[in-house]
């Protein structure tokens, strides 16, 4: 077990599983389901952010409704490795890059990207990611449907 997992009790665990199925839970509506009071939800959250165990909230929200029709990951191959910092710097300034991972394995960055539709896209691709200093050259793969997108869960202590 990890040294932040450790530190985390059953009732942190508890109120973390909570709010991972329900993130607009009221911390009063937790505390009484749990038999505790709201303040003790609210210190035992402001801690968990605190360790970092909890990075942030965030609204999941439907982006082909809003006319973003395109997700594609991209395997991005680069001149060197020691240039993935600098990569990454600029890959962090183009909005439609959602995530970005150092990875294993044939790719030396995998990033996931939603775009309003293909046109999108190849532009996403080729005025900017393709033209950042250290890209050697990428892999498409547009998604056709998401089949799951879930929380890990909370194994109990």
């Amino acid at each position: 077990m990890t040294e932040k997992a450790e530190i985390l009790d059953d009732l942190d665990r508890k109120i973390l599983s909570k709010l991972m199925a329900d993130s607009s839970q009221a911390y009063s509506d937790i505390a009484k389901e749990l038999f505790v009071s709201a303040g003790t939800v609210h210190v035992r959250m402001k801690k968990m952010i605190q360790l970092g165990v909890v990075k942030g909230e965030y609204l999941e929200v439907d982006y082909h409704k809003l006319g973003y029709d395109v997700t594609a990951f991209l395997g991005i191959f680069l001149d060197k490795s020691s240039m993935y910092d600098s990569v990454t710097e600029q890959l962090n300034k183009i909005p439609e890059v959602v995530e970005a991972h150092y990875t294993t394995g044939n790719y030396s960055i995998f990033v996931k990207v939603i775009c309003r539709d293909t046109k999108d896209l190849k532009e996403v691709l080729t005025d900017r990611i393709q033209s950042i200093q250290g890209v050697q050259r990428t892999e498409t793969l547009i998604s056709l449907a998401e089949s799951i997108n879930r929380h890990l869960g909370i194994p109990d202590v």
